[in-house]
């Protein structure tokens, strides 16, 4: 997602049980449509794995991606102070990494960024489930669904209401 206007930028559809191996690919999605790698990856537990960190940093991209599911309830101590070990495994380094301040806040982009979105699709569009079967046409159906979706977000980034008279109208257009 496009965090100023919550555009879908890359999106994907799969029949694996897990999203998992997902990350990388949705990275590589985002430089086919926009040009360019993200600077950073925020994304739940589902898509960790060491290799797709491992990748990221690789492309230049920075991971925010928790090892572990958790509840939105429980309150994570901060993250210990001084050098991080070298002996420290990749799972062990983002568990430590996202208990810092700046872990922590750039995770919670997730909430005002990813998650409205699902919800504008889920709760405010009524799409819970796919309509039809097979992989090549829930794909379909999602890319209507997503084109849809940015098509409201960019009119309403773009609209720039003025009064005139009685009627509101947007610039270049007669009331």
């Amino acid at each position: 997602m496009d965090s100023q206007h919550q555009v879908i930028v890359a999106a994907g559809v799969t029949n694996e049980p897990v999203d998992r191996g997902q990350a990388l690919a949705m990275v590589k999605g985002v430089k086919g449509n926009t040009g360019s790698h993200p600077e950073e990856v925020s994304a739940d537990a589902g898509f960790f794995s060491t290799r797709a960190v491992i990748g990221l940093k690789a492309l230049g991209v920075e991971p925010f991606i928790p090892p572990d599911k958790t509840k939105h309830t429980v309150h994570l101590s901060p993250a210990p102070r001084g050098r991080i070990p070298k002996a420290l495994s990749v799972v062990e380094r983002m568990r430590r990494k996202l208990r810092t301040r700046r872990g922590k806040k750039r995770y919670a982009l997730r909430m005002e960024t990813v998650e409205p979105v699902l919800g504008q699709i889920k709760q405010g569009r009524g799409f819970r489930q796919s309509l039809l079967r097979g992989l090549n046409k829930v794909r379909g159906e999602w890319r209507l669904i997503w084109t849809g979706h940015n098509l409201l977000k960019l009119f309403a980034a773009l609209w720039e209401p003025r009064l005139l008279g009685q009627g509101v109208v947007a610039e270049g257009m007669a009331p």
